[in-house]
């Protein structure tokens, strides 16, 4: 069962009884986990690196120091207010699905039930994106995954990552997820801006296509986007907003932009915090009046053990490895989550 939080609202002036509010709450997180290879040589791809004779010397025993590294992180993010895991989780720079099931039976997850939906994407290095799920929470219906078809100058096919679309019952309230990780900033930010324009186009149409069958439905996207909330991408393509306050019932709400003008990040490179990894949403997930399930706050998990504490890259993600040596950390990038509420009002008989 999610936890119910109660919440004191006011006490009536007659006071026999104090009326309260109870919400259930369900958690949604993303991650970009920084190359979960196994340590096999997958011919078929460019991951020679992560294998035991190949340049980061990936062993049997870094790669389940990894999965226990990663396990610990999800077992936490939101537990402070939930006591325990995401409801939902998307992942990204995954290799397969071997890996993923090392991940979801790590003591840290295996009482947690999680299922996998992962599909293998064209991706030359061989990395995924994927959704992980608690079976009690989620029921999914329909998956499937959409190909981001992207050339070159010379007209070759760029191979990237697919985009995930997992539709399901998130109790009883039929919702759609999209897991994304677009095209990097290899190159340069304003050379592979093009790419991050047709991820968002692509974006763009799953959800167009999802609400022309149905105005209502409820729809999330996340992902590590290789953007800021206020690239193009977002604002342009997207149009997202970050003002509830601005919302039409055709908007998309990201309550990351908030959190970028505060100055925070997910990752940093050279001494600049970016805010790639997101989590945005249909306008009706932010509806307050809404007696489903609504948006009640975003954040960024980073507690000290997922940050650097000493050497040039203090206060930086906790990274696997570091000027390519091995550090045994977690990833560059720091996890994001939001959480959805449900209220009910109840009453307890407490007396003057």
């Amino acid at each position: 069962m999610a936890l119910k939080i109660i919440l004191p609202l006011l006490f009536f002036s007659t006071a026999t009884a104090l009326c309260q509010t109870q919400f259930k709450i369900r958690t949604f997180a993303f991650y970009n986990i920084e190359n979960l290879f196994d340590t096999e040589n997958d011919s078929l791809t460019f991951d020679d690196d992560r294998t035991p004779e190949g340049k980061d010397h990936w062993t049997p025993e870094r790669f389940h120091q990894k999965i226990t590294n990663i396990a610990k992180v999800l077992s936490e993010i939101g537990a402070d207010v939930t006591r325990t895991s995401p409801d939902l989780i998307g992942l990204c720079e995954v290799e397969n699905s071997e890996v993923l099931e090392c991940l979801v039976n790590h003591p840290y997850l295996q009482d947690k039930h999680y299922g996998i939906i992962h599909f293998d994407s064209p991706d030359e290095r061989g990395i995924d994106v994927a959704l992980l799920y608690k079976k009690e929470a989620f029921l999914p219906i329909f998956f499937r995954s959409h190909r981001l078809l992207l050339f070159n100058i010379e007209g070759e096919r760029d191979f990237t990552r697919d985009q995930l679309v997992v539709s399901g019952l998130l109790d009883t309230e039929y919702i759609h997820i999209i897991v994304n990780h677009w095209p990097s900033r290899s190159g340069g930010e304003a050379r592979s801006k093009p790419n991050r324009l047709a991820a968002a186009q692509l974006n763009k149409r799953i959800i167009d296509s999802i609400t022309a069958t149905d105005p209502e439905s409820k729809i999330i996207g996340m992902g590590d986007l290789n953007d800021d909330p206020i690239s193009d991408s977002l604002k342009k393509v997207l149009k997202t907003k970050g003002n509830k306050r601005s919302l039409t019932e055709s908007d998309l709400f990201n309550p990351m932009e908030k959190l970028f003008k505060k100055g925070v990040g997910t990752l940093a490179y050279r001494d600049h915090w970016n805010l790639f990894d997101q989590i945005f949403m249909t306008a009706n997930l932010v509806d307050p009046n809404s007696q489903e399930y609504r948006f009640w706050k975003a954040g960024i998990f980073k507690p000290p053990y997922l940050v650097t504490q000493s050497g040039p890259y203090k206060g930086y993600p906790f990274r696997t490895y570091s000027a390519g040596n091995y550090t045994g950390g977690y990833s560059d990038h720091f996890p994001v989550y939001i959480y959805l509420v449900k209220a009910a009002p109840v009453k307890s008989n407490i007396r003057n």
